[in-house]
């Protein structure tokens, strides 16, 4: 039986990504220091470690383990909070992952998948972006996504360690938390369930690529299982503004929640798809649920966990 680890597989992502790995029968460990991660969402099946992954205690656990594959889902997730700290960001998110590739090499693990980001673009040349343009992060986030896309580049040439680097774009739906940037889905659904303001950065019209979390988890669990190599992006090569957004989250709701207008945030992108024509010619896949159906069930959710 293929042994996977999941790190963050507490958290958003990850918990529908332990999801499925479990259902295809693999034995998954879960690495999570629960700092965002809820340990309810994991499947039963799957064996929980809380751990920080810049912790000493990684690499001799990835020894005992032993894993085939690891999907290293486990980030510092939010963009303003890596503009206000820079070096918390990068030893997160730098530090951390380079603690889980060094860990990797000790049990000798053969595969990762690695869970990076449409911030590692930049202001967008043309759109939707595919991924051989000139790669600009406007933020240390982004920033040190694509460092770490060039440590595993690395790793593969010096250690011989296959990988996918899977850069998402925004992905929304169920188990989404309020904390961080990528939350602006759940952040509105929160706040108009609750008749909150609803704040809006600007005039609204910035756009962002939503990707539905089962498509996503659906692509990172293939990835693993069929040990797939390259960058791709994980999109639906879709733009859509925030006020698009936000009027059909008040449709699904009938929440009369006041909008409220803020200054717009520096340096923001203002518009951003990225191209997933790379990953379907690679493997077949493809986002399937339309962002009608996948607010639609991302409402229906948080009104089951009693938001």
């Amino acid at each position: 039986m293929k042994t996977i680890i999941v790190t963050g597989g507490a958290g958003f992502i990850g918990s529908h990504v332990v999801d499925r790995l479990v259902g295809r029968g693999r034995e998954v460990h879960v690495i999570d220091d629960l700092s965002t991660g809820n340990r309810r969402q994991i499947d039963r099946s799957a064996k929980l470690h809380v751990l920080d992954i810049r912790s000493e205690k990684i690499r001799p656990l990835f020894r005992r383990i032993k894993p085939d594959t690891v999907v290293h889902l486990a980030a510092q997730i939010d963009v303003r909070r890596s503009i206000r700290e820079p070096a918390e960001d990068a030893d997160i998110n730098i530090r951390g992952g380079l603690n889980v590739l060094e860990a990797c090499g000790a049990a000798g693990t053969r595969y990762l998948v690695f869970a990076s980001s449409a911030a590692v673009y930049g202001p967008p040349a043309v759109l939707p972006l595919p991924e051989d343009t000139v790669l600009k992060p406007s933020s240390p986030y982004g920033l040190a996504k694509l460092a770490f896309e060039h440590y595993l580049r690395i790793f593969s040439e010096i250690y011989g360690l296959k990988y996918a680097a899977l850069r998402f774009a925004n992905v929304y739906g169920p188990r989404q938390t309020v904390k961080g940037e990528a939350g602006v889905v759940a952040i509105f659904l929160k706040r108009l369930l609750s008749g909150e303001p609803v704040g809006v950065n600007g005039d609204g019209g910035q756009t962002r690529d939503y990707v539905f979390v089962g498509d996503v988890a659906d692509m990172v669990a293939l990835a693993a299982l069929k040990g797939l190599p390259g960058t791709f992006n994980i999109s639906t090569g879709v733009e859509t503004s925030v006020n698009d957004v936000l009027r059909q989250l008040r449709r699904l709701t009938g929440s009369g929640s006041p909008v409220e207008r803020r200054p717009p945030v520096p340096n923001e992108d203002r518009r951003c798809s990225l191209d997933p024509s790379k990953a379907f010619e690679a493997s077949g896949w493809r986002a399937k649920v339309k962002l009608a159906d996948g607010l639609r069930l991302t409402c229906e959710a948080a009104l089951a966990a009693g938001w």
